[in-house]
């Protein structure tokens, strides 16, 4: 499946000298996401965007084109880039229709906080307003949903205006930076070539500096102990249920982290919650040392997964129900207060009283305003947790805390009760199969490194329920925006990103026909990966619901056991079908061992309906 860095550039006829680095704008541009650290670009093919290819094809060293057969693939694989390795991806769109088929992938990562940067085609300068060939200005599109969406006009000043949609892009709170760059000044000439770049690290600008109110991921300033980030400050600290944040995303102020602390002292049932934005920043050790330090019951939601590995004695995310129902201090980190917590209530059943709530984001416009808060911090999120740990009386030695007698234990007796009553469901032999029983195939196949992506409804749903990561960074699906389409793109990023694990992606049969062309993609630049779709045959998520509603449902019917698998052969790659509960586990080690992309089409029972809460409305 190798091939060398050349062969990955995928140049056809003569190739290229070496040193012979072009000086144009899209030369400087590519050189400048180099330097902070892009080793791959996204893209498919147009003409506005061509000085780019060059650049990356004639860089030195060159950097790996992959070129996909719709941009929201290359616009989704940028994105999980981003979230599995913490630094900005990069996607390259052509314009007009090139960027306005991305604008899907592109809110998906601004509703993700993932790190992307999106550089776009762009008609000329000299012809603006003249009716060129895909004409339009796009930052007015995108402005909403990106941090920042401009122009660049000059070929000299290409190469600093993607390092500052890099700089912002890391930045916290991370998102995604659109630029589009205008013809002359990506095919003119800068009248100097880029220097060879030198990989930045995470968080770093091209210089190598920190970027403005960020620390890289899990690091320390000079002389000074993440817990002093945190208690030492240098935002001024809130009054009582106040928090504080730095301009530009910097640390918590020390009365914040106090108030917060004196909150948990007096709870009887606490829990915290642990969210993607704790990856992302960089807090994953810092989230682990302080759970199990203070001994409290952890939920892991979206890339909060694996933080606390499965099985862990203090991860009750099967007992979520009874331990946000009965709580009464639930601690949310580095995730919003959405539809998939609930909005932020908690507490109130049997016979509890409401739950006094506190939200800590990494940045202080991600602080919820819908509801009344008992505390809130906002800044770098290592530092939170460990100056937590430090002020919270439990870290002097002090008798353990009161919640670990009862309410912990109840806690973890309702996780294994629930782990117990799937067991019959994860091994049912029922025909037409059960969607559990996939998942009770599955997990006994995966690695700890395994990298599982659900891009899908009700399939995908008991993908997040039954299956627990034991590992950080190791879970991608579309997050609140709930886009589907999302999981060929991913699933790219991720074998790139994580070349020696296991790559599975989980299919619903609906989700299949947004990306499943880009098959091909995958086997034009031999990216094996593990693909099952869970076929019912349905829209599963609309077709349950409407019958409820209306006694009837229309718009919710997909062909019957159609043959997706037939459709990764003809690509190029291989599959096939599954029928009945026995062949599950066969056809998945051969999908393992097949080093091609592999798609399993398990035909699953299209009157089993996931039983969700909510529906996010």
């Amino acid at each position: 499946m190798g091939g060398s860095e050349r062969d990955d550039v995928r140049a056809s006829g003569a190739p290229p000298e070496p040193g012979q680095v072009p000086d144009h704008g899209g030369a400087h541009a590519v050189a400048s996401a180099q330097r902070h650290g892009v080793q791959t670009m996204f893209t498919l093919s147009g003409g506005h965007v061509f000085p780019l290819y060059d650049g990356a094809v004639k860089g030195d060293p060159p950097l790996r084109i992959v070129d996909v057969r719709h941009e929201q693939t290359a616009v989704f694989a940028a994105e999980a880039t981003g979230r599995l390795t913490r630094s900005p991806g990069l996607a390259v769109l052509t314009a007009g229709p090139g960027v306005t088929n991305g604008v899907s992938a592109i809110t998906t990562a601004h509703f993700n906080g993932a790190p992307l940067v999106v550089i776009g085609g762009r008609a000329p300068d000299y012809r603006w307003g003249a009716g060129s060939l895909q004409e339009i200005d796009h930052p007015v599109l995108l402005g909403a949903i990106t941090k920042r969406a401009f122009t660049e006009h000059q070929s000299s000043g290409v190469g600093a205006a993607v390092d500052a949609a890099f700089a912002l892009a890391g930045t916290r709170h991370r998102g995604p930076v659109f630029l589009d760059v205008s013809l002359e000044a990506l095919f003119g000439s800068t009248g100097s070539r880029p220097a060879a770049p030198a990989r930045a690290a995470a968080g770093q600008t091209a210089t190598g500096q920190t970027a403005p109110g960020q620390t890289a991921p899990g690091q320390t300033a000079p002389g000074q102990t993440a817990a002093g980030r945190a208690a030492g400050g240098q935002a001024a600290g809130g009054q009582a249920a106040a928090g504080a944040d730095a301009p530009g995303g910097g640390v918590t102020g020390p009365e914040a982290v106090a108030q917060i602390a004196r909150l948990l002292a007096q709870a009887s049932r606490p829990v915290l919650v642990l969210g993607s934005d704790v990856w992302l920043d960089g807090a994953a050790d810092a989230a682990r040392a302080a759970a199990e330090q203070l001994a409290l019951p952890v939920i892991a939601n979206g890339q909060g997964r694996g933080i606390l590995p499965a099985g862990h004695e203090l991860l009750v995310s099967r007992a979520r129900s009874v331990a946000l129902g009965e709580a009464d201090l639930v601690i949310v980190v580095g995730t919003p207060l959405d539809f998939r917590l609930g909005y932020g209530d908690y507490g109130g059943k049997n016979g509890t009283p409401p739950a006094l709530v506190v939200h800590v984001a990494d940045a202080a416009e991600r602080v919820a305003r819908h509801r009344e808060l008992a505390g809130h911090a906002a800044g770098d999120l290592a530092a939170f947790f460990a100056g937590l740990a430090a002020v919270t009386p439990e870290a002097a030695g002090a008798a353990p805390p009161r919640w670990t007698e009862s309410w912990l234990p109840r806690l973890q007796a309702a996780a294994r009760a629930a782990i117990a009553a799937d067991t019959p469901l994860l091994s049912s032999d029922a025909e037409p199969i059960h969607p559990m029983r996939i998942y009770g195939e599955l997990a006994r196949l995966l690695d700890s490194d395994a990298v599982v992506i659900g891009d899908g409804g009700d399939f995908v749903s008991y993908a997040g329920k039954y299956l627990e990561a034991q590992r950080p960074g190791c879970w991608l699906d579309p997050g609140p925006y709930g886009c589907l389409g999302t999981g060929l793109g991913y699933a790219i990023a991720a074998r790139i990103a994580r070349p020696s694990a296991q790559v599975v992606l989980l299919l619903g049969d609906g989700a299949a026909g947004f990306s499943l062309m880009d098959v091909d993609t995958a086997v034009r630049h031999r990216l094996p990966m593990v693909m099952i779709c869970g076929n019912n045959g349905i829209w599963g998520l609309e077709k349950h619901p409407m019958q409820q509603l209306y006694g009837y449902d229309v718009a919710a019917d997909l062909q019957p056991s159609c043959r997706y698998d037939r459709v990764a052969s003809a690509l190029g790659g291989a599959g096939e079908i599954v029928t009945v509960p026995g062949q599950i586990g066969p056809a998945l080690r051969r999908a393992f061992d097949s080093g091609a992309p592999y798609l399993v089409n398990i035909i699953t029972d299209p009157e089993i309906a996931y039983p969700r809460s909510t529906t996010g409305v």
